[in-house]
C-alpha cells in the first residue's frame, strides 16, 4: 500500500519508467529488423535472388530427351529449363534388376539399373544441354559405412574429378537423397551423416567450387525432431531438399527450412494421387496416365494445383523445383512399386496439361535456361 501511494503521488517517475521501456523496445525492434534484413540478404550457394525459382526436369535420358536417340522427352516439346537431373551411386558390386553396379554408374557410360538409360556425359556433350545446371542424385544404400570409413574414397575422388571437369556449370549434389525414405533406402543414420560429411569435406579439399550440397528428405516420413536428428549441420548443407509426391500434405521441410535459414529444392516431383481406399497405408496411388483426358484432369486438380500452390505459399524458401517427366510404368524398377506402377507423367501426352503447364512456368518467378544463367547464379553467392 505504501509503495502504491508513493507511486500514485509521484506520476513523473512512472512516465519516465515507461519512456525508458519504450526506448529499449524500439532499440530491440531495430536490432531485430537489421538482423532479419541481413539474413534476407545472405544467399546460399546458387540461391536465386528474390522469390525466383529454378526449374529442373528429369530424370532418365528418355524423360529429358534432346538427344539423337532420345528425342521424345521434355526438351523436345518445351522451353529449355534451368537444369536437369540425373542419378548415380557408390555401391560397387550390388545388383539391380540384373545390372551389376561398378560405382558412379551413368556418369561416363550408358547404364540401366532398372530405371531406363542414364548417361550424364552424353547429355553434357550435347549443345541442347548448354546453359543448364545439373542436379545429381547420389545414393550409397548399403554402403554408407564404407563411404564413412574411407573404403570408397576412390569413387569420391573420381566424382571430384568429374565435377571439376564441368568448369562453371552449376551442380546441385543431392547426397544420400531421401535419407529417411525407409524402407526403400534403409540408411543407417549415424553412418549416413558421417558419409555425407566425408563426401563434402573431400570434394572441398579437391577444390570443387561449382557444387551446392543438397540434403534431401523423402518429404513425408520425418517430423521436425527427426529431421534435426538426421541433419549434418549448417556448414555441410547449402540447400534443403524434399520430394513432392502424393503424401505432400505431410511435408515438414518448409518449416524446417525457415528454422535453418536455408533454401528448399523440391528435388523430386511427379503427379501421384493417393488411393482413398489405401489410407492410412498411404503407399498406393491411383492410376494416373496423362495421356488419358479424365485421369489427366484429375491429376491437374489433385496434384498439379497443390504443387504450384505449395510453391507460391512457400516462396520465401522454395527456390528450385524438379519435375520428373517420366513414363514410370514402362521401367522395370517400378513395375511392382505401389506408388509409381500405374503412372505416366509425360507432360507432352496431354495438350491440355501441356498448355496449363506452360502458362504456369511462364510466370516471371520461374528461371529457365539463358546465356547469363551461370553468371546470375555465381553472382548470387
Amino acid at each position: 500500500m505504501m509503495k502504491y501511494n508513493k507511486m500514485k503521488t509521484n506520476p513523473f517517475l512512472l512516465i519516465l519508467l515507461l519512456m525508458i521501456l519504450a526506448c529499449n523496445q524500439k532499440q530491440k525492434d531495430a536490432t531485430m529488423m537489421v538482423h532479419v534484413q541481413q539474413n534476407d540478404n545472405e544467399l546460399e550457394k546458387f540461391e536465386p535472388n528474390g522469390e525466383k525459382v529454378l526449374l529442373f526436369v528429369g530424370q532418365e535420358l528418355e524423360a529429358v530427351g534432346g538427344l539423337e536417340n532420345y528425342n521424345e522427352g521434355y526438351l523436345d516439346y518445351f522451353q529449355k529449363p534451368a537444369g536437369w537431373t540425373t542419378y548415380t551411386s557408390i555401391n560397387p558390386g550390388d545388383t539391380s534388376f540384373g545390372y551389376i553396379h561398378k560405382g558412379l554408374d551413368g556418369i561416363w557410360e550408358t547404364a540401366d539399373w532398372g530405371d531406363n538409360d542414364y548417361n550424364a556425359s552424353l547429355q553434357l556433350s550435347n549443345n541442347n544441354y548448354s546453359n543448364m545446371a545439373l542436379a545429381i542424385g547420389l545414393s550409397f544404400v548399403n554402403h554408407e559405412e564404407k563411404v564413412a570409413e574411407g573404403t570408397h574414397d576412390v569413387y569420391i575422388n573420381k566424382l571430384a574429378d568429374f565435377l571439376l571437369s564441368l568448369g562453371r556449370r552449376p551442380v546441385f549434389l543431392r547426397i544420400a537423397y531421401e535419407f529417411d525414405g525407409a524402407p526403400w533406402n534403409h540408411y543407417d543414420q549415424k553412418s549416413t551423416i558421417a558419409a555425407y560429411k566425408r563426401i563434402v569435406d573431400m570434394l572441398r579439399a579437391k577444390g570443387v567450387n561449382n557444387t551446392a550440397y543438397v540434403w534431401q528428405s523423402s518429404g513425408f516420413m520425418s517430423s521436425l525432431e527427426q529431421l534435426e536428428e538426421w541433419y549434418p549441420g549448417d556448414d555441410y548443407v547449402d540447400w534443403l531438399g524434399v520430394s513432392f509426391f502424393h503424401m505432400w500434405p505431410n511435408i515438414k521441410m518448409f518449416e524446417f527450412a525457415r528454422k535453418k535459414g536455408k533454401p528448399v529444392f523440391i528435388a523430386e516431383a511427379t503427379p501421384t494421387i493417393s488411393d482413398p481406399k489405401a489410407i492410412p497405408n498411404g503407399g498406393i496411388t491411383l492410376e494416373t496416365q496423362l495421356g488419358n483426358p479424365t485421369q489427366a484432369e484429375q491429376a491437374w486438380q489433385e496434384w498439379f494445383v497443390p504443387f504450384f500452390e505449395a510453391i507460391d505459399k512457400n516462396r520465401d524458401v522454395v527456390k528450385a523445383v524438379h519435375y520428373i517427366n517420366c513414363h514410370w510404368d514402362s521401367n522395370r524398377m517400378w513395375y511392382d512399386n505401389p506408388t509409381f506402377k500405374k503412372i505416366d507423367a509425360r507432360l507432352q501426352l496431354s495438350d491440355e496439361i501441356s498448355k496449363r503447364w506452360v502458362e504456369k512456368i511462364s510466370d516471371a518467378k520461374f528461371i529457365k535456361s539463358s546465356s547469363h544463367l551461370y553468371d546470375d547464379l555465381y553472382n548470387n553467392k
